[in-house]
């Protein structure tokens, strides 16, 4: 059985010399640290980095979240993906506010109660603002403990998650619970690689790791297969009359609740059917001017998209027209749609 105190120190010793610059690291405010680990899941690194930013200039702290609008907090939100994550972060802010005054709260069991944050995010607010010591156990950090000690055992069970946080506790039980929590981070995504060959010979724990000696490293970790995407196909239409796009507001539930969207139904039409089927809905179709595809995969649902961009002589009650600068800087798209936009003639 390995002694994992013996990590302690060359993680503490490597992670000072060797991690990124990144600006959530230069603080340890529980707002801005909950902001930036809400962010990360789900979305790389390089790409949290502008939305970081422009989150906290406009909503910089408890307050503000608690307050603003969800169209604005969306927009806000705007190409991350998951929306839920953004609106539970709301609903959070104000439970913040009305059972602690607003002020975020300091235990470990607190931080867990809040929506949207689960074992992980709690361990890691706390690790890092309040050095406590809760490991903070994700991804990268399932996949350095396992190589370590050669564990088989799947990653995607809750009973492997709570089997490496009894492994770490004893180490952050010893103090640096920060450095530790983004240490364990650091190596992961940097040196214990996701996907490709592992940088070993820049790991400080290299001689330690079973899944080195062993070999094993590339079949480290185990996970549970994951299932096939269901495949849906769509015709999607970027209507436009005059300076004014039309688009609705998606449904209060569901997948991109709440969200704007482009006009569009089920199934795949051609050029042709396309127009008649418009012309149907009593938009007046003037020209076809451009027809593109587009593949958008979530985590369970596939969307082929089949868009016909089109001018229109008249306008359906049925949408919203709005001209394209407050289509850009109001409502909010989700990637899905917002790429038509991005790729209008």
């Amino acid at each position: 059985m390995m002694d994992w105190m013996e990590i302690r120190q060359p993680l503490l010793a490597w992670y000072p010399e060797h991690h990124r610059e990144l600006m959530w690291r230069n603080t340890k405010d529980p707002y801005k640290i909950w902001v930036s680990e809400i962010m990360l899941q789900q979305t790389r690194v390089e790409a949290v980095k502008g939305y970081y930013k422009r989150f906290l200039a406009d909503l910089p702290d408890v307050e503000a979240l608690a307050a603003v609008q969800e169209d604005r907090l969306l927009k806000l939100w705007e190409g991350l993906g998951y929306y839920n994550r953004a609106r539970n972060m709301k609903k959070a802010a104000c439970q913040i506010k009305e059972e602690h005054d607003g002020i975020f709260p300091r235990s470990y069991e607190e931080v867990l109660k809040l929506p949207g944050i689960g074992e992980y995010t709690a361990g890691a607010i706390c690790s890092i603002c309040y050095d406590s010591p809760c490991p903070a156990v994700d991804g990268n950090v399932l996949r350095v403990m396992t190589r370590l000690s050669g564990c088989f055992d799947n990653i995607d069970d809750q009973r492997t998650k709570h089997k490496v946080r009894d492994w770490l506790r004893p180490v952050y039980e010893a103090g640096d619970c920060c450095c530790l929590t983004q240490a364990l981070m650091e190596l992961g995504a940097t040196v214990c690689l996701p996907n490709g060959v592992p940088q070993c010979m820049d790991c400080p724990l290299f001689k330690l790791c079973q899944a080195n000696r062993d070999g094993t490293w590339d079949r480290l970790p185990v996970r549970r297969k994951k299932r096939d995407r269901r495949v849906e196909e769509k015709t999607v239409y970027i209507l436009r009359n005059g300076d004014d796009y039309g688009i609705r507001k998606r449904n209060a539930e569901g997948l991109l609740a709440n969200l704007w969207e482009f006009y569009h139904i089920e199934g795949t039409l051609s050029p042709q059917e396309a127009v008649h089927f418009i012309a149907d809905q009593g938009f007046g179709p003037v020209e076809l001017e451009k027809e593109i595809t587009y593949t958008h995969v979530f985590s369970h649902v596939e969307w082929r998209m089949t868009a016909y961009y089109i001018a229109c002589a008249a306008r359906n009650d049925t949408l919203k027209w709005v001209e394209r600068g407050a289509l850009s800087g109001e409502y909010a798209l989700p990637t899905a749609f917002r790429v038509f936009l991005e790729r209008e003639p």
